[in-house]
């Protein structure tokens, strides 16, 4: 169960690492319609500093990617592995 615990956990991170970018680009392009400024928006209002807020929103993705991966993973197959040869 670790092992499943932890292959998720990997498809998370590459999940939301491939959507960061994408997700802030869209943030930063939309946000200014509403008034907003897009750096107010990354360090929560200024609570911290840029790169925490970069951190921060990352794990934000991370968290809603686990969620994508824990309904996407195949949790019934017994192998969680590339399927050998036969």
């Amino acid at each position: 169960m670790l092992a499943a615990l932890s292959q998720m956990a990997l498809m998370a991170a590459v999940v939301a690492t491939l959507a960061y970018f994408p997700l802030g680009l869209a943030l930063a392009l939309v946000i200014p319609l509403f008034g907003i400024s897009f750096f107010a928006v990354l360090t929560f209002g200024g609570a911290m500093h840029f790169t925490l807020g970069l951190l921060a929103w990352w794990l934000l993705v991370f968290v809603a990617a686990c969620v994508y991966s824990g309904f996407m993973f195949p949790w019934e197959d017994g192998e969680f592995a590339w399927p050998g040869r036969k």
